[in-house]
Parts: structure tokens; sequence; C-alpha cells
């Protein structure tokens, strides 16, 4: 059985994971523009000088701060893609931490920062 993807594996999968990247920076920049940048009354697109009511006032913070939420969730994600990136210039991306066994294309696909395989990932959520 094969220990390591080779070189044009491992280049395929950097596009992948560089392309990612890319999706969530843009999702991000989006996210925290429209949370931080807009003020309240452009959000509502109010431009009367009226105050707010306190229920639109904390439904609106509540949309910045579950945006924010969805920003901070995307920065966990492009720090696991960083850290996939590392292990493909280490050489030993696609290599399951638990069992040391190579990890199948489709779950890197589908998850290409994954760090387990799918047996040592179930073990790792079950304990």
């Amino acid at each position: 059985m094969k220990k390591k993807f080779n070189k044009k594996e491992l280049g395929d999968f950097k596009k992948l994971i560089l392309k990612r990247k890319e999706e969530i920076l843009e999702a991000i920049k989006h996210i925290s523009e429209d949370a931080l940048k807009k003020s309240q009354k452009e959000a509502s697109g109010d431009i009367s000088g009226y105050t707010y009511h306190m229920a639109d006032v904390a439904t609106d913070t509540y949309d910045i701060e579950f945006s924010l939420g969805l920003a901070s969730d995307d920065r966990k994600l492009l720090y696991e893609l960083d850290e996939a990136l590392g292990r493909i210039e280490e050489g030993i991306f696609g290599i399951c931490e638990g069992c040391k066994t190579l990890i199948s294309k489709t779950r890197l696909k589908a998850v290409p920062y994954a760090r387990f395989c799918i047996k040592c990932q179930e073990k790792k959520e079950n304990r």
C-alpha cells in the first residue's frame, strides 16, 4: 500500500487548499464589511433622524455578532488550511496522525485539512 502522495497529487491538493483559502478570505471580507462598515441606519435603510427601538438595536447587534461568529469560524478553518499547507511542505500531508496510513483522496478532497482517516476521526469523536 502507498505510504505518501506523489508530487503531482500534492500539487493538486495544494491548489485545492489555496482555492478554498481564497474563497474563505473573500467570505470573511464580505461578512466583515457587512457587519462592521454599515451603520445601523444604513443597514435598516433608514435615513431619518429618529432613534431606534431597543428591539431593533438588539436585532442589529445580534446580526453583527452572528456574522462575526461566522467570520471567526472561517478564521479557524483558514488556520487548519494553513496547517495542511505546512504538512504538504513537510511531506507528511495525507498521512493519518492516528494510524499513520494514507487518508483517502475522497476524504481529502472533501476535507483537505483532515489530519485523521475516517476510522481514527470517528474514534476521536466518540471518546
